[in-house]
């Protein structure tokens, strides 16, 4: 592990083998009682002869056959390049290998098992230093962000999960810039989930029960795979939230 000075006194650049050693030590950190923010992971490139290198990974694959077809379009938009596949077992498994970018390796893994409803297995590992792949998308939704300070409420969180899938449930504290959602459309949306039920001096005898769906539970492993660039992953010993970052969002105003 390599730790280097960033751009600024309290920033720092740490280098690892893979997302999992540099978890390790957050989560070890975490633990000791540091508070602090973690940006997105990026892989580690080469230039040889004024040509720019990155690393890329075997990927094998093994899923049914029936889920065959979501698994191949994810890999190939992560510039994945099929290189074999065999049909095993009377139960109809495909064995799949790619060679593809570290870079879209990024969140795969979770990607796969929502596309394949749990059945893959994906293991990777290092093969080589190859040409510049191009731009690689790896989430295709946006983020539902909180814009103000407060309590979430059960009203707000009943018309915002409308919106898509909800990292908090109710009555939990929230603030401003801070992630909690995924928006089931491409782009960031503000939401205020901390609206409450505006009091009238008019009676009802209705009771309108309120329907809320689980929350999403991340690990940190799942934060750190699911932030984008203008995003940071927050680290207390207390919680791990993400949040959209203060000083991209100046920059973009």
């Amino acid at each position: 592990m390599k730790v280097e000075d960033g751009e600024t006194a309290d920033t720092f650049i740490i280098s690892g083998r893979g997302t999992l050693h540099i978890t390790i030590l957050i989560e070890n950190m975490r633990r000791e009682g540091y508070e602090f923010m973690v940006g997105p992971p990026k892989v580690i490139n080469k230039r040889v002869n004024d040509k720019l290198l990155e690393p890329y990974e075997v990927a094998t694959v093994e899923v049914p056959e029936n889920h065959m077809g979501p698994v191949v379009e994810l890999l190939g938009k992560r510039r994945g390049q099929m290189f074999d596949m065999q049909g095993v077992g009377s139960e109809g498994t495909v064995f799949l290998r790619y060679k593809i970018p570290t870079r879209g390796l990024l969140g795969l893994r979770n990607a796969i098992l929502t596309a394949s409803r749990g059945t893959a297995i994906l293991n990777t590992v290092f093969d080589s230093y190859g040409p510049w792949a191009g731009d690689i998308s790896t989430r295709d939704l946006g983020s539902l962000v909180a814009f103000e300070d407060g309590t979430s409420t059960s009203y707000a969180l009943a018309s915002s999960q409308e919106r898509g899938q909800m990292f908090v449930g109710a009555g939990v504290d929230v603030y401003k810039g801070q992630i909690v959602g995924i928006h089931q459309r491409p782009g960031d949306l503000g939401l205020n989930i901390c609206k409450k039920k505006a009091a009238t001096n008019i009676r009802s005898n209705k009771d309108v029960t309120v329907v809320l769906d689980t929350p999403l539970t991340y690990s940190l492993d799942d934060c750190i795979e699911y932030i984008e660039e203008d995003e940071l992953v927050e680290v207390t010993p207390l919680s791990i939230r993400m949040c959209k970052n203060p000083k991209m969002a100046k920059k973009g105003r």
